[in-house]
């Protein structure tokens, strides 16, 4: 099959302004990170509602989104501790309770300006992405803060930098492998929900995860620190397919084929963070064990 140079063009430029902005609000520093995630919740959140509206056949009012999303960002800055100050005034205890009122008012005066009958069951659905998206991208800050002091056994590293960068790779690890073992020998149909993922990739994509977890987790540190890495491997390869699974049911549900469109040829927040919402709560309990 020939090759669409233009939508390939379109592709490699949209992945590579992504794979940069990524790493640059990852690496920076915590404020970056904070930045970073913020428009990634925001992102989410404006999707996540679309989805909602489309699948009981109803539709949001702008404010009620933006209220929703807001409201929904004073659950993540709850997270937000002692590294997250300004002048001496940390972020949590200055906007928290602020925004909150603010989301609420925005979501009262939306509900009022809505055009179409109010449906229950799509505002309380809505409503979940408190504990879907903004709760989840609490623990994320959460792991970026808490654990900036990290000391492996034998190597003084960062882990507020280290800890939710070996996720992300073992997430885009574990759906690359996962890709290329399904493409090569997959056969098997993984789930209904989605058709095109295969129990022969699924499994090869988590085993390739974990080695290639394993060995980079040997190299950042020693003993048995190294296994960190393998562990959020297990997480990546294991919730992580389930979030994908869980966002291609709310796609199917809505009758669309990408949840947005914030990378040309590669779809929208929701597509690209889905496996990320649901492992990042487990890395955090993780990591609070040990």
């Amino acid at each position: 099959m020939a090759i669409n140079k233009e939508v390939f063009r379109v592709r490699a430029l949209s992945s590579l302004f992504f794979v940069i902005a990524m790493l640059a609000g990852l690496l920076w520093d915590h404020w970056s990170f904070l930045v970073l995630f913020s428009i990634i919740h925001f992102g989410c959140w404006w999707e996540y509602t679309k989805l909602i509206g489309r699948i009981h056949h109803t539709g949001f009012h702008v404010f009620a989104r933006l209220g929703m999303s807001i409201a929904g960002f004073a659950i993540m800055l709850a997270f937000c501790g002692d590294a997250y100050r300004i002048n001496g005034y940390g972020i949590r205890q200055s906007f928290c309770l602020s925004l909150s009122l603010a989301g609420f008012l925005l979501m009262a005066i939306g509900v009022f300006k809505q055009a179409t009958a109010i449906k229950i069951q799509a505002f309380v659905a809505a409503a979940a992405g408190w504990i879907y998206i903004s709760l989840s991208w609490g623990f994320m800050i959460s792991l970026r803060q808490e654990n900036m002091l990290f000391k492996g056994d034998s190597l003084f590293v960062d882990g507020g930098r280290v800890i939710p960068l070996l996720l992300i790779l073992a997430i885009w690890a574990n759906d690359t492998f996962a890709y290329l073992v399904g493409s090569m020998i997959g056969k098997t149909p993984f789930s209904k929900i989605s058709p095109k993922k295969t129990w022969e990739g699924t499994a090869g994509g988590a085993i390739l995860c974990l080695v290639g977890m394993g060995t980079l987790g040997s190299w950042l540190v020693t003993g048995h620190m190294s296994w960190l890495a393998v562990w959020i491997a297990c997480i990546a390869a294991v919730i992580g397919t389930l979030g994908d699974l869980f966002e291609s049911k709310l796609k199917r549900m809505a009758d669309v084929k990408d949840s947005g469109n914030m990378l040309p040829g590669h779809g929208g927040f929701m597509d690209r963070f889905d496996s990320l919402l649901f492992a990042t709560p487990f890395v955090w309990l993780l990591i609070r064990m040990l």
